[in-house]
């Protein structure tokens, strides 16, 4: 019988969070930004509750998307005008966290010396979607950073913002890129940072082919689709390979399992997980050894939080589990592997469902592909109408989502221990 994760309760359980990649000019993941958004308000046309969202994120949610950050990593969290005035963003570690000003927020003098108690404390400061409006010098000239939404902008455009932002000193920040040639055209202009689903995007090198070395590992993840392999010969292969051996005890003996005693072998390490969790956890940890870049290991990050929610919210409408949880694993093998997903469908059987949805083809599944998608965009408006489409309960799918992005840290190795969780500071005096 397999073990069961510790769950540590979040309050999030009405809560959509979702975390998007920044990356700096070398393609280092220099941190992320905390999107949310509440699910109670999935299917309506009410508007979303800025103040109270960001409550609890700050109350639960930093903790829940900080899981499986990279030493050194910033989390850039969304605040309106009256968190700020309130001092709201001081319940955060400022080596940690970004505060990121909305678009709507006014220049206010009110708003301003919130901006000055938060930069004289040591917090970095960002200003959200400036398109060169009027009357923001006062921010301009304390922000750090400046994100600039490039999407549906021409380069003209984008060139006379630089322009526009360069005597304030503040590093520019390109948002919303969708393909790697507007990722480049902003490189070249001296964008300092990178946001978007550029990263998702194979980038395919001609004449390159799939080494001997990754086709062991995708043969090796197409032995685990089949629901008659011998557990023992996953023991054997597990045994003579350290690093897989050292995970594999690191991540039983982890808080996720709340075991009293230590386990110091891999064959009871293997009995306690049991068959299928075993599995679970060599597919994803393959999975990241297949990813040999900070980029890469993003993506990683995301297909098995992907795999994970998928499994858990097909145990609720009953799909096939053990199908959604591959449908997940493999969703961005191509960016990975840096192959077209026609190439790499070459190399790993796959039921035809799953195969049809990763080559973006009408499918049982494909739906369910879009969902993960959506969810990752943080795009709330598609995200309930995809929701809709599945008859899924959006609170179901928030509480998933959750665990889902704990699960993906926890099993890769990538939790933070409570001793060494961040910090916040409290307000210098007003």
């Amino acid at each position: 019988m397999g073990l069961t994760l510790r769950s540590d309760g979040l309050e999030l359980e009405s809560v959509f969070v979702a975390r998007q990649p920044i990356f700096d000019r070398d393609e280092n993941i220099w941190g992320y930004e905390l999107l949310f958004r509440s699910s109670q308000q999935a299917g309506t046309s009410c508007i979303v509750d800025d103040d109270n969202a960001t409550s609890r994120v700050i109350a639960d949610g930093f903790m829940l998307a900080g899981d499986g950050l990279s030493h050194g990593s910033k989390l850039l969290i969304n605040f309106p005008a009256r968190m700020l005035v309130e001092d709201a963003a001081f319940a955060l570690p400022p080596d940690m966290c970004v505060i990121e000003i909305l678009e709507t927020v006014r220049p206010e003098p009110e708003v301003i010396a919130a901006l000055r108690r938060l930069k004289d404390a040591g917090y970095t400061l960002a200003l959200d979607d400036f398109v060169g409006q009027p009357g923001f010098e006062p921010i301009l000239g304390m922000a750090d950073i400046v994100k600039v939404d490039i999407l549906g902008r021409s380069p003209k455009d984008v060139i006379g913002l630089y322009k526009q932002l360069k005597p304030y000193g503040c590093k520019l920040l390109a948002e919303k890129i969708e393909t790697v040639k507007i990722y480049e055209l902003t490189r070249q202009l001296g964008f300092e940072f990178f946001q978007g689903f550029f990263f998702c995007k194979p980038t395919v090198i001609t004449g390159k082919k799939i080494s001997s070395s990754e086709l062991s590992k995708l043969q090796l993840l197409e032995r685990l689709g089949h629901p008659d392999y011998d557990v023992n010969d996953l023991a054997q292969i597990i045994a003579v390979d350290i690093s897989l051996s050292y995970r594999l005890l690191r991540y039983i003996n982890s808080a996720a399992f709340s075991l009293r005693a230590k386990i110091e072998s891999v064959r009871q390490a293997i009995v306690l997980l049991g068959q299928k969790q075993l599995a679970q956890w060599l597919r994803v940890v393959v999975m990241s050894d297949l990813s040999n870049t900070r980029k890469t290991g993003e993506l990683a990050f995301v297909s098995a939080k992907r795999a994970r929610f998928l499994e858990l919210m097909a145990a609720k409408t009953g799909m096939p589990s053990e199908s959604m949880f591959l449908l997940g694993l493999f969703s961005l093998l191509d960016a990975i592997l840096g192959q077209p997903m026609e190439e790499v469908m070459r190399d790993l059987p796959l039921d035809d469902d799953i195969r049809d949805a990763l080559l973006g083809k009408n499918s049982k599944v494909l739906d369910w592909l879009k969902l993960v998608e959506t969810f990752d965009r943080a795009d709330w408006e598609k995200l309930d109408a995809a929701l809709d489409k599945l008859h899924l309960d959006p609170e179901s799918a928030a509480k998933s989502h959750a665990q889902a992005m704990a699960w993906a840290a926890e099993i890769l190795g990538l939790s933070t221990p409570e001793d060494e969780a961040p910090k916040p500071r409290a307000p210098s005096a007003r």
